[in-house]
């Protein structure tokens, strides 16, 4: 009997494994539900489960040998090195948050410790518009459509607000003359990704002096970002440290949050900062014109 549990144990293991590895590999987004299976199971989480796996099965070398190869995978996609070149006043400092609804800019100017020149929150319901305008008269704040907020220390010029019939939304806006686009891609599982980053690729009318930063709900190895890694480098594989993921929880599973500088733009720094006041990282980058 102990055989034969040992036996299916076996079989379960390479089933679940071969499963995963093929979806994570091989499928990824080919269909609605490839996708779903994609984004629900990120390369730690894989490793995690054939570690968990290992545990009742006598020769594991096989098991930690595959956790091992997976894991440098990930940390060859996802770690990050670079050297900051020094930043000046002329510099810009912009500063991206998903707020999770319970932060507003006092949270978020406390958390990335500072006032950045641009800061956009998306799913910002904790936001006195008023109180915040009243405490610092020489700055622009805005509440935009579906929860997006827009802080500026010089005048911004709200060019368009875009929003999906399924709720992404993509809004324009241009302040010392770069053009910005705040996105927030909606995370409804019964919603195709394909469908929500075509109408973000369609809202992107520039690709020159143009910072594009947001919630996309998708990671940084997914298809639907090819246009936009066709034109924009990604701040945070040009010039951050450490893990890119910015998801959950301080726990590097997804890279959701991003921000895309034009390629005619110089990436100087950029850093993910953690923090258990929502469940997304942080994202501060310094660009130079």
């Amino acid at each position: 009997m102990i055989k034969i549990f040992k036996i299916l144990y076996w079989i379960v293991n390479v089933v679940i494994i071969t499963a995963l590895l093929v979806v994570h590999f091989v499928l990824k987004e080919r269909s609605f539900s490839d996708s779903l299976n994609y984004y629900a199971h990120p390369l730690p989480l894989i490793i995690l489960v054939v570690l968990i796996l290992s545990i009742f099965i006598e020769k594991r070398k096989y098991h930690f040998v595959l956790a091992g190869v997976l894991l440098l995978i990930w940390l060859g996609r996802s770690f990050k090195i670079h050297i900051p070149e020094p930043v000046n006043d002329l510099d810009l400092e912009v500063v991206f948050w998903n707020a999770s609804r319970k932060n507003g800019f006092g949270e978020a100017f406390k958390e990335s410790n500072s006032i950045p020149d641009i800061m956009v929150l998306v799913e910002s319901k904790r936001v006195n518009m008023d109180s915040f305008q009243l405490k610092y008269p020489e700055y622009f704040f805005y509440k935009l459509r579906r929860e997006i907020c827009v802080f500026s220390k010089t005048e911004v010029h709200i060019e368009s607000e875009n929003t999906s019939n399924y709720s992404s939304t993509v809004i324009k806006f241009k302040t010392r003359g770069i053009d910005f686009y705040a996105v927030d891609v909606t995370g409804s599982p019964d919603v195709p990704r394909t469908w929500e980053l075509d109408f973000v690729n369609k809202s992107i009318k520039t690709t020159q002096k143009t910072v594009i930063l947001g919630d996309f709900n998708v990671p940084f190895e997914s298809k639907n970002l090819k246009e936009i890694k066709e034109n924009f480098n990604h701040a945070f594989n040009e010039k951050g440290n450490g893990f890119r993921e910015t998801w959950l929880w301080n726990i590097p599973l997804l890279s959701l949050d991003h921000i895309w500088v034009s390629k005619d733009l110089k990436i100087l720094k950029t850093q993910k900062i953690n923090t258990f006041k929502s469940d997304h990282c942080i994202l501060k980058t310094y660009v130079r014109k």
